[in-house]
């Protein structure tokens, strides 16, 4: 693996490149508004960053972070990202997406809907649940005592065993969830959801995470 490909160049996507090019690897970024709009960060990043549209960060990249709006997963390209490990970023917050009626009776999760709108693509969740501005101040390097660790989910073992090692190699210790249907566990205003967390702080509090419904 040499190039991560980004959709979107919001403050999680921003903050992902910053530590992919710190890693060695090249980094294809891209947002709706067009490549032009992202010279400023491009320049930040360095020569080893090239802005692009949706589709050629999806071609570009062999792994892709999908970190759009949930509203708008349904814009992620669908071919380009087959076969490919694709980290999903999302959350979903009504008052920003609208409703979904499976995320709201819980018949599905997020990066469900994401793995049904790219089929043959290698989902695992990932990012979601810490603030954007922590990803580049609280990475530790591998065996540092109280070492921050990122929950993943996903149904490929190979898929979440890259996005571990791409875990390791930003700063952070992985907990993995289990398949994408338990992604639920660290969505918003679960326990896990926001605060710094060891390893082993986090299994607790994916299991104590309850259901909306059992609020």
């Amino acid at each position: 693996m040499t190039t991560i490909g980004i959709i979107g160049a919001g403050h999680i996507g921003s903050q992902v490149a910053r530590l992919a090019i710190k890693s060695g690897y090249d980094v294809v970024i891209s947002n709706s508004r067009g490549p032009e709009t992202l010279s400023a960060l491009i320049q930040e990043l360095g020569p080893k960053a090239c802005a692009a549209t949706p589709l050629e960060a999806a071609k570009a990249g062999d792994v892709v972070v999908v970190t759009v709006p949930l509203k708008s997963y349904r814009a992620v390209p669908v071919e380009p990202l087959a076969g490919k490990i694709v980290i999903d970023t999302n959350n979903y917050y009504p008052q920003r997406d609208g409703h979904i009626p499976e995320l709201d009776n819980e018949s599905t999760t997020t990066s469900e809907l994401l793995q049904n709108h790219l089929p043959t693509s290698k989902v695992v969740k990932a990012f979601n649940h810490i603030y954007a501005a922590e990803l580049t101040t609280h990475g530790q390097p591998a065996g540092s005592k109280n070492r921050r660790a990122l929950v993943i989910a996903g149904d490929d073992a190979q898929a979440k065993a890259t996005v571990t090692h791409l875990l390791d190699q930003f700063g952070f210790d992985t907990v993995d969830a289990g398949p994408l249907k338990e992604g639920w566990r660290i969505q918003r205003d679960t326990p896990g959801y926001g605060p710094r967390r060891t390893a082993e702080e986090l299994r607790r509090d994916l299991a104590a995470a309850r259901r909306y419904a059992d609020m």
